[in-house]
């Protein structure tokens, strides 16, 4: 069975080119959101949604309304990284380009629209959904909070994320966590300033601050009674008055990261960083205000999912890596498996690949139609025996 030609695998390396030549930050994927919707109208889908959780775009193809609805998604915002490559298809928004192939997965969506209507399924309801917002851990939620998604009600969930340091091609499994469950803390510690020639007559926030720069991070070993499984707090960022020499500051903000691979992990990691934080600023007679961003649920995979993608794998004859730990980063893929049954899988991109987010990074198009050839043989296996 040929779910694409040459020509048509052609078409998708050149929408995958325009899309890491014109990349766009969370929130502003305007022109990408009408590129790809251009693009997935060619295949004929029943219906199109638009401005699904901002500028998100899902692409509905009916073949059986009393089957299963599987949503595949595909996230394509970029990042906020200077691209250093100097081939013909480089960014060409200063300080914006797509390191972390999200270009790419968007195009295996493309793909995947092509291969349904080539070889259409025997049965069932498929969305294509080209996500926006990811990077921020903001996009999945918008989606399934709009009002237009309460008509996809999917059954299913399935998406992949591209893997440096893996063989190309190679599928990369694991059942229940995949990727870490995040959330970034932001502590605001306010004391009083005072004259630098008298910091007796102030309340300086630098004896918390370092305080609590040292116990945050060693907070998950010393309560690790308290965890099931791994649990991380990393300091990111921290701020200690103005750069003022004669005066002795009176504010500090300082930001971490928690990361754990169970959402109740993540309850219990969130609690007990507060009642550090609280029980200091008692200590050193500060006020402080605890406020949270970028929160990423864990992303859990379904077994039988994942073994029906397995099954499809071995009669593919591809390389299957089953993974022993999930993988640190996280992914707003999580607001889904939270929600419905689902799993995400990856895709090896190439054990010499630079790292997601480095600067250098691009995505491996020979990659494209082989990840199109295991998310339609998934679908017709799911259809298939519902």
């Amino acid at each position: 069975m040929e779910l694409l030609n040459n020509n048509q695998i052609k078409e998708l390396f050149a929408l995958r080119k325009w899309l890491h030549k014109n990349p766009e930050l969370s929130g502003k994927e305007k022109n990408t959101s009408r590129k790809l919707e251009e693009f997935i109208r060619q295949t004929s889908p029943d219906k199109i949604i638009t401005g699904l959780g901002g500028y998100g775009v899902a692409a509905v193809y009916v073949f059986d309304e009393k089957g299963p609805t599987i949503l595949v998604r595909a996230d394509m915002d970029a990042l906020p990284i200077d691209e250093v490559n100097t081939f013909n298809h480089k960014s060409e928004n200063d300080g914006v380009s797509h390191k972390c192939g999200h270009d790419g997965h968007s195009t295996i969506l493309a793909g995947l629209g092509i291969a349904l209507k080539n070889n259409p399924l025997p049965g069932g309801r498929i969305v294509l959904l080209f996500q926006p917002e990811e990077e921020t851990g903001q996009g999945a939620a918008k989606v399934i909070a709009d009002e237009a998604f309460k008509m996809i009600k999917p059954d299913f969930a399935i998406a992949l994320h591209n893997l440096p340091g893996f063989e190309k091609a190679a599928i990369v499994l694991r059942d229940g966590p995949f990727a870490a469950a995040s959330t970034g803390m932001i502590v605001k510690i306010n004391g009083a300033s005072s004259h630098a020639a008298h910091p007796e007559q102030g309340n300086s926030p630098v004896k918390m601050l370092a305080q609590v720069m040292q116990e945050l991070p060693e907070l998950p070993q010393k309560k690790s009674s308290k965890f099931k499984d791994f649990a991380l707090a990393t300091i990111i960022h921290t701020k200690l008055g103005e750069v003022a020499f004669g005066t002795n500051p009176g504010k500090a903000v300082l930001m971490a990261t928690l990361r754990t691979f169970y959402n109740d992990d993540m309850d219990v990691l969130v609690k007990e960083a507060e009642r550090l934080v609280k029980s200091l600023a008692e200590e050193y007679k500060m006020k402080i205000d605890i406020s949270y961003t970028e929160e990423f649920p864990a992303t859990i995979n379904d077994k039988k999912l994942n073994d029906t993608i397995r099954q499809v794998c071995e009669e593919l004859g591809d390389e299957i890596i089953e993974i022993d730990e999930a993988f640190r980063w996280s992914e707003d893929f999580g607001h889904f498996t939270s929600n419905f049954r689902g799993t995400l899988f990856g895709i090896g991109s190439g054990k010499d690949s630079p790292g997601l987010h480095n600067n250098d990074y691009d995505f491996p198009d020979e990659i494209l139609p082989h990840a199109v050839q295991v998310f339609y043989h998934t679908l017709k296996k799911l259809v298939s025996s519902s």
